[in-house]
């Protein structure tokens, strides 16, 4: 599907999604792709292999952590920080930001590798971070990004 998808918009025009889970894996916390409304965990792991072979198809990651999406309760630090670590493609974060100091804590533990999202925290969407200090701290691209598309993984 990946192939197809690539033949017809062009590697560069593709942001894969990720939309992952925390699982307990031989005692220990692993990441694993989601699907089916975030409820169905794949047999994909998040690791810097599978996302160098990834890499191959896209541009871009665009990582859901779904344990804490749209609670506004903090980003999943465990989840940036490898993010961070692993992938050499531009990763965007998003889930669970409440505050202008979980952005702050992306770019940390993300070693500046990792953007990020804000939905229901924002003030227009209800919550309590203001879109006009986001907008203004944050705001700014550094460097242009082509035209993208989104696939899902699986």
């Amino acid at each position: 599907r990946l192939k197809e998808m690539v033949k017809v918009v062009g590697r560069e025009r593709l942001v894969l999604d990720l939309s992952c889970r925390k699982k307990i894996d031989e005692g220990k916390a692993s990441f694993y792709v989601v699907t089916d409304r975030w409820q169905k965990f794949t047999n994909y792991k998040i690791t810097k292999e599978n996302l160098e072979f990834l890499s191959s198809f896209c541009t871009e990651f665009l990582v859901h952590g779904v344990d804490v999406e749209g609670k506004r309760q903090g980003v999943d630090a465990d989840l940036v920080k490898l993010l961070g670590q692993i992938s050499a493609l531009p990763v965007t974060y998003a889930g669970g930001v409440r505050s202008v100091d979980d952005l702050k804590l992306v770019q940390t533990l993300g070693a500046g590798k990792v953007d990020v999202t804000v939905g229901s925290a924002l003030d227009i969407f209800g919550g309590d971070l203001s879109y006009e200090e986001v907008a203004r701290e944050y705001g700014t691209f550094k460097t242009a990004r082509p035209a993208l598309c989104f696939c899902s993984l699986v």
